[in-house]
């Protein structure tokens, strides 16, 4: 496959606060001997990209990853030619089309329709060209009703539909979308996926920005991580994610100093750890993914618990109780508890779709005639949950589809034939 977009020593620099004439002069001298704001250490200026070399092939869906302010935006804004870059160069080979932020390029005094018409000529198509496309455009934004509208009566959803309308269906051999489909409501969200991924199979090229780990893996072949304006890791988009997991990596939970727990203390839990299938500690894991809930203990008392049983309990963030993981319900046993340690309850393929969960626990011997526990806590910390391929389909479960989800296969039956009478 041919190259079609080329960065090369990518670098883009922006002046922080009030511009005086004398730093526009001085800018402008740096520039006609070459230079380049920023070259001489200089506090006043801040580099929102730097160092940014990749190429991208006809037919690639590639995927943006990065923290606010990592420089996705900006760079998606230089390779449109909004933003001119401070240095080096983007090299294009085709139609460039844009989806950066909600209603670029709309004027608010004119209709749909012809908002509609001055975007494709925008893109570069002909009326004619804009004309055959017009009916299939409208119809997938779903604004029928008010093609003939002023944009300026639109609510934000309704522009968002219409821009990415728009930019998807003028067949530009480029693709541009910032996370902008998070504006709409889920079901024009899954249709949007749904197109993005028809405009890759046709051999264009697209690249995304988002926040949705679940998005990126089941539409992109490729995945950038962009930290502080450069580039940190470029792989598979299933890489790509699992890096920008990583790097997001937090401390675990500190229980110690909590008081709001009940027990003997005789051991206490004193941190909470969410990891993903390789072991790190993650802020959030994936549905569909392999994770390990670890809880930090120490032993404060001499007595040995030989039978010890473990709980770890998950809830909606209104306390009703979903799913309880316990040690004595699989039959595991564990021998005397080390003085500190860690007690790990692996799950695999996390069941649970998108949301935020509360996760407690309990730790009881299993001594005859004893009720109360050693520790117990709930909630003790969050389980964060971003959508994933649960199913291996490429499809994401729709948030009204419930909290658990449960792996299945349909088939049909042919009816018997009716007994002659």
């Amino acid at each position: 496959m041919s190259v079609v977009l080329r960065v090369e020593n990518l670098g883009k620099a922006y002046r922080l606060g009030e511009i005086s004439r004398q730093m526009l002069w001085s800018d402008l001298r740096r520039r006609f001997r070459g230079e380049h704001p920023g070259e001489a250490d200089d506090p006043s200026v801040f580099w929102a990209l730097r160092d940014i070399a990749f190429e991208v092939r006809a037919g690639e869906v590639l995927g943006l990853l990065g923290r606010n302010g990592a420089g996705k935006s900006t760079l998606l804004k230089v390779i449109s030619h909004i933003t001119t870059p401070t240095t080096g160069c983007v090299k294009l080979r085709g139609r460039v089309a844009s989806l950066l932020e909600v209603g670029t390029g709309f004027h608010m005094e004119l209709t749909g329709r012809d908002n509609v018409y001055l975007n494709g000529i925008i893109l570069g198509m002909t009326r004619r060209e804009v004309a055959g496309k017009f009916d299939e455009i409208v119809a997938f934004s779903g604004i029928e009703e008010f093609v003939d509208t002023p944009v300026k009566r639109y609510s934000v959803g309704m522009r968002v539909r219409l821009a990415f309308a728009v930019a998807a269906h003028l067949e530009p051999e480029i693709l541009l979308i910032d996370e902008v489909l998070a504006v709409g409501d889920a079901v024009f969200q899954q249709r949007c996926l749904g197109k993005i991924g028809e405009v890759s199979r046709s051999g264009r090229t697209v690249l995304f920005v988002s926040h949705n780990a679940a998005s990126i893996e089941s539409l992109c072949t490729r995945g950038i991580v962009l930290e502080h304006g450069r580039v940190a890791f470029d792989g598979t988009q299933t890489a790509a994610i699992d890096f920008y997991a990583a790097s997001r990596t937090v401390a675990a939970t500190d229980l110690a100093a909590r008081t709001d727990r009940t027990g003997s203390g005789e051991v206490r839990v004193t941190g909470l750890e969410i990891r993903n299938a390789g072991g790190a500690s993650v802020p959030g894991v994936r549905s569909g993914e392999d994770i390990e809930i670890a809880l930090h203990f120490e032993r404060r008392t001499n007595a040995t618990f030989p039978r010890l049983a473990v709980q770890v309990f998950v809830s909606s963030h209104l306390g009703a109780p979903i799913f309880t993981q316990a040690s004595w319900l699989t039959g595991d046993v564990f021998g005397d508890l080390p003085a500190r340690g860690t007690l790990v309850c692996a799950i695999p393929r996390l069941p649970l779709a998108a949301g935020r969960y509360h996760l407690g626990y309990k730790l009881q011997p299993e001594i005859r005639g004893r009720l109360d526990p050693l520790d117990a806590m709930d909630p003790a910390g969050e389980l964060n949950v971003e959508a994933g391929d649960f199913f291996g389909s490429g499809k994401v479960p729709p948030p009204q589809a419930g909290v658990c989800l449960v792996d299945g296969a349909w088939r049909i039956e042919e009816a018997a034939p009716a007994l002659a009478k």
